[in-house]
């Protein structure tokens, strides 16, 4: 595999513009390590950890790989301070953002040198982004899975729009799972992706192995969008969901909904595997993936499939 150059791979440092999404429940040390390994960026969700989780997560994913490597961070997070205090004390050198003002630790991160991105789910938060300092944003569609826009914009829409509105790399993201998906990204105007779907069905993904199986089992229609009167979140179809769906359509208040929800619903779902009570967060490119495969394999299988399209569409 020949190595690639553009705003992406320059701003990482990796060989390709193919980053892996930081997931709760899903991106551990061990997947964040084995995509960069792999020549791409991989990312520690840091939203399912508590703070000295993520110290020993990044900790060991620096010895498991002398590559690039960042941690998402859901700026929603209620010890989000004691979150950055390590991410500064470990040294990382990437940080992408997420749910929240990218205003509010830009500039301290970008102080001490760090490369930040932040996730957008619109042209008009992708300059707000620009404007408070980020390096690149991700331009992330409605079919995403885990937490959504508001303005249920997809991929297709959302990436030039964010392409033509800033000046900055915009890495799309949302239903991309193939090279097929990466070259049509890139079309639209990205000059990288952002995969999360697609590596939740690998060994190395720390959810539980029934959920990655439920994943490979999905089919078009098994997500939908929910729960948005909180936070929209994207869910595979199972009980909960239906629970979720029947207190909504009976005009359910945000504190009832968050009643449902509960404490420890999404790691009940994708980690410990309970698929009719858990909250399992999955994009609808679910219904395109049919197998668990090494991360490494994922990640060189996109590219090799954004070659030849590149090349059928060049002829």
């Amino acid at each position: 595999m020949a190595a690639f150059s553009n705003g992406v791979t320059r701003l990482f440092h990796i060989q390709y513009p193919i980053v892996q999404a930081g997931m709760v429940w899903a991106s551990g040390w061990r997947l964040a390590s084995a995509v960069s390994n792999a020549g791409g960026l991989g990312l520690i969700g840091s939203g399912s950890m508590y703070p000295e989780v993520l110290r020993e997560h990044i900790q060991k994913c620096k010895q498991a790989t002398t590559q690039p490597f960042g941690v998402n961070v859901p700026l929603m997070y209620p010890d989000i301070d004691k979150h950055m205090q390590v991410i500064l004390e470990e040294g990382v050198r990437i940080v992408f953002t997420s749910a929240g003002n990218p205003k509010t630790w830009t500039p301290t991160l970008k102080q001490q040198g760090i490369t930040v991105v932040h996730v957008v789910s619109s042209s008009k938060f992708a300059v707000k982004s620009q404007e408070a300092g980020v390096d690149a944003v991700v331009a992330e569609g409605f079919e995403a899975g885990g937490h959504n826009g508001r303005e249920e914009t997809t991929t297709m829409v959302l990436v030039p729009a964010v392409s033509d509105a800033v000046t900055i790399p915009v890495i799309a993201a949302g239903g991309i799972g193939s090279g097929r998906a990466m070259a049509a990204a890139f079309a639209l105007g990205a000059s990288g992706v952002q995969v999360g779907s697609r590596f939740v069905a690998t060994p190395e993904a720390s959810s539980h192995l029934h959920f990655k199986e439920a994943v490979v089992q999905a089919d078009e229609g098994d997500t939908m969008l929910s729960l948005k009167k909180l936070t929209p979140v994207r869910l595979l179809k199972n009980a909960f969901f239906e629970a979720v769906r029947k207190a909504e359509l009976e005009g359910a208040t945000p504190e009832a909904l968050q009643d449902l929800l509960g404490r420890g619903r999404a790691k009940k779902g994708m980690f410990e595997g309970n698929l009719d009570e858990g909250e399992l967060e999955i994009g609808q490119v679910s219904a395109l993936i049919r197998d668990i495969k090494p991360a490494a394999q994922v990640l060189h299988d996109i590219w090799d499939e954004f070659e030849l399209v590149r090349k059928r569409l060049g002829e």
